[in-house]
């Protein structure tokens, strides 16, 4: 008889020990396999710029804007997988997760695959819609339609990578992402330079890397974990009912920030293909400079999911504050560093004229936005695991549309490109203040009703499981 899987032994690792502990090492671990990515990104538009064609690099900021928009929904799948799987884990409803954890693979490449199905005849129109005309369309359009069909193997991996965050193997969740960013290191500049394919083996590239990505992730699953099962005909609907009750808002949460880029980037095209490029530099800087935020988005799912399953509402707000103490640290040092370091970002992008004076207003003023962006992450990531996935949508569409297009008009009309970013950062302030208000209001119910529950302790797993199988939030507990 085989020994135990670790997700058998220690089901529920995050609601035991230092919270801070958990967020530092989760977050760390993830943020090295999604900067290694973002970093490999960001060579990626480097090599493309030693080519010396200003229209190459404007179109990897079009495509890239289309990207972020597919990549948005695969974020929005996996964070309903780690709610959900982290839920029952805490729980110790390994049955149940293992059930969950194999439905929301299908579901992730099912939905990923229908979307694909129907932009791919579109991409031309979408492309033209941002802004791009003459050369730069036509090489933004030829990269995309290489790499869009790819789409729902990354979601894929990123659902994989979830599963591997909700049971509290950070380590290996980074080597996934880590291999992506690997692949891409080794073969980009042998697939641009050496073989002379340009932009289109950059395309094929990236592609590559997704197919990595899945076959490592399965592999880490199987062999380590056992957490993972065939969907059952039983409970495929409740499954996907509780799934789909966290991941389409989730997703409509997460499509709002491309949809608001991409109304920057229509704002910055009006200024010509030197201010795009100049947004396409911030885009591939903005990662890098703060991809440990975007990994503590969803590290700190998982702390709060299981937690939140093993009814602990006072670590569950301790997690939640030691999360965003991380923000403001990390976001204040960041900024300090990109004022430093912009004259050099500006050298080794080749910038100059308009994409320079972008590049350098955004290191010097707009980054420090990107500390209320970052703990809006934090403040999603706690309404999707505390049951309250709408809040997130409405709190991420009102930054999106309100907060970002007349501040960015209005900025536009008064300062240029700088005034597009100015608006957008200024407007993201708003909204990332009123989440946190309406998040700890949210949390301090849940805690009183918690504390006023008369039922035995005894009773708090059984009613956990109804909850979980009836895919309804813990809003009781």
């Amino acid at each position: 008889m085989t020994s135990p899987r670790p997700a058998a032994r220690q089901p529920a690792k995050f609601t035991r020990g230092s919270t801070m502990r958990h967020v530092l090492v989760m977050t760390s671990t993830g943020s090295i396999g999604l900067v290694a990515i973002f970093i490999v990104d960001f060579a990626n538009l480097f090599y493309i710029s030693q080519l010396g064609i200003a229209e190459l690099a404007a179109a990897i900021g079009y495509a890239g804007t289309i990207v972020f928009f597919n990549t948005a929904v695969g974020i929005g799948l996996s964070i309903a997988t780690s709610a959900n799987v982290s839920r029952r884990l805490g729980a110790e409803d390994l049955d149940g997760a293992r059930r969950m954890a194999g439905t929301s693979l299908m579901a992730a490449f099912a939905i990923s695959a229908a979307i694909v199905s129907l932009a791919y005849p579109f991409l031309g129109d979408i492309v033209a819609a941002l802004g791009a005309r003459g050369d730069t369309y036509e090489f933004a359009l030829w990269y995309l339609q290489i790499v869009i069909p790819s789409m729902p193997l990354l979601c894929l991996s990123m659902a994989l990578s979830a599963l591997l965050r909700a049971v509290g193997d950070a380590k290996r969740a980074m080597y996934l992402t880590l291999l992506g960013g690997v692949v891409i290191a080794v073969f980009d500049p042998i697939f641009i330079f050496v073989l002379d394919m340009g932009l289109t083996g950059a395309a094929i590239v990236s592609v590559a890397s997704r197919v990595f990505m899945v076959l490592v992730g399965f592999w880490a699953i199987t062999r380590y974990h056992h957490l993972l099962a065939l969907p059952e005909m039983a409970y495929l609907r409740p499954d996907l009912k509780a799934l789909m009750a966290v991941a389409l808002p989730a997703v409509l949460t997460n499509v709002a920030t491309p949809v608001g880029n991409a109304w920057v980037t229509y704002e910055i095209s009006a200024y010509g293909d030197g201010a795009v490029a100049g947004w396409a530099i911030v885009g591939r800087v903005i990662p890098v400079a703060f991809g440990a935020l975007f990994a503590l988005s969803g590290a700190v799912g998982p702390i709060l999911g299981q937690n939140l399953g093993a009814g602990l509402f006072d670590r569950l707000g301790q997690a939640l504050r030691d999360a965003l103490k991380f923000v403001v640290t990390y976001s204040l040092l960041a900024w300090f560093l990109l004022y430093l370091m912009q004259e050099p970002l500006a050298d080794f992008f080749n910038a100059s004229g308009d994409s320079r004076s972008l590049l350098a207003f955004f290191c010097t003023f707009a980054a420090a936005g990107f500390l209320f962006n970052a703990a809006l992450f934090v403040t999603n990531a706690a309404f999707n695991n505390l049951g309250y996935p709408l809040y997130s949508t409405l709190f991420n569409w009102g930054r999106a549309t309100l907060g970002t297009i007349p501040f960015t008009w209005v900025g536009g009309a008064l300062y240029g490109a700088n005034g597009v970013l100015a608006g957008q950062a200024i407007g993201g302030v708003l909204f990332a203040v009123a989440a946190q208000i309406i998040c700890w209001r949210t949390l301090g119910k849940l805690k009183e009703r918690h504390q006023h529950q008369n039922a035995p302790a005894s009773a708090a797993p059984d009613m956990t499981g109804a909850a979980l199988e009836a895919g309804q939030p813990l809003r009781n507990r």
